[in-house]
């Protein structure tokens, strides 16, 4: 049994790492976070240690150093922009640590963190659930196992309708989240650039507050994509089961789908990883690459091979900001 601590344990992705930790037989020793609505560790830790400072947290981390319940992993489900310095501190605490998609906003904060790794003998995870989903690994087989020279057409149409409370929280900032394209996409561009190789061209036709949509051309694919957090771009069947979500991959012409099975993919990513075979940080720089560059682009306009729904009418922000207002 190995003894966690976990970072940002009131948000939204928190759950499936306790349900993780609980479900490979481990203990979560304590919890941070400055929030307190953390009653979702009763249902499987409640002689877990919490704390609302930071400070109070790493004493006790420190004090338990050593002891029955040293601290043997960190995992960090905190805000993008903390990711960088809190892989940093369970690094140089002594832990190895589990961190939340995306692992960093900036290639350069990566390999920063590459050479934390190396200076501390410690090593740092990143949760890229997509690559232990069944029929997602299955495509990745098949085109392994396909033509070399083959070039696949692709349309990549994700859309999770969010409320206005999105763009007040950390999240509706690009700053801190990255925008779109980061928050909501980093996993599925992970996704396609470990099944049809790296990034040839990468070109944004449309990028705004709410949407992204672009190009990128892959070494055995042609991606068109369109992400939206804008219910009003939903088609009229998008709903899939309590949200308002479409999520669909066309292949050729072909529909892929891969809608089920996500359910356990946390725990699937937390027993790899505690196997020793779970993917480094640095198995992520080449989607945080793709999303630095996205989130850098000049938009280009509707030229060229674009995604049908990028052609949408551009939507008003809620509160009336501009696209670099925050």
């Amino acid at each position: 049994m190995a003894n966690f601590a976990l970072i940002g344990a009131a948000g939204y992705i928190a759950p499936r790492h306790i349900k993780a930790i609980a479900d490979t037989g481990n203990n979560l020793v304590a919890a941070y976070d400055k929030f307190d609505s953390v009653g979702r560790l009763d249902a499987s830790f409640p002689e877990c240690s919490f704390f609302t400072e930071q400070e109070q947290f790493d004493r006790f981390c420190a004090k338990v150093k050593g002891t029955k319940d040293n601290i043997d992993w960190l995992s960090v489900c905190t805000p993008n922009y903390t990711h960088d310095a809190f892989i940093r501190y369970g690094l140089r605490m002594g832990a190895d640590v589990i961190c939340e998609k995306p692992v960093v906003l900036n290639p350069w904060n990566l390999e920063a963190l590459i050479r934390e790794e190396e200076e501390t003998g410690h090593k740092a995870y990143n949760i890229l659930q997509l690559r232990l989903h069944d029929s997602i690994a299955a495509l990745k087989k098949k085109v392994e196992e396909g033509p070399k020279d083959k070039v696949y057409d692709i349309d990549l149409t994700y859309i999770t309708s969010r409320g206005k409370w999105y763009y007040t929280s950390w999240k509706g900032n690009n700053h801190k989240s990255g925008g779109v394209a980061t928050n909501i996409g980093v996993h599925f561009y992970d996704m396609l650039q470990w099944i049809f190789g790296p990034v040839q061209e990468n070109i944004v036709h449309v990028m705004s507050f709410d949407r992204v949509a672009g190009y990128l051309g892959l070494k055995q694919a042609r991606v068109r994509y369109f992400l939206s957090i804008n219910s009003e771009c939903l088609p009229p069947n998008a709903v899939q089961g309590e949200k308002k979500t479409y999520r669909t991959l066309n292949i050729d012409g072909d529909e892929f789908e891969f809608s089920a099975g996500f359910t356990e993919l946390h725990t699937k990513s937390y027993q790899h990883i505690l196997a020793g075979d779970g993917f480094r940080i640095s198995e992520a720089l080449p989607c945080i690459k793709i999303v630095h560059d996205i989130r850098n682009a000049k938009p280009v306009g509707l030229v060229g091979d674009y995604h049908p729904l990028a052609k949408m009418p551009l939507a008003k922000h809620p509160f009336g900001w501009d696209d670099v207002q925050y």
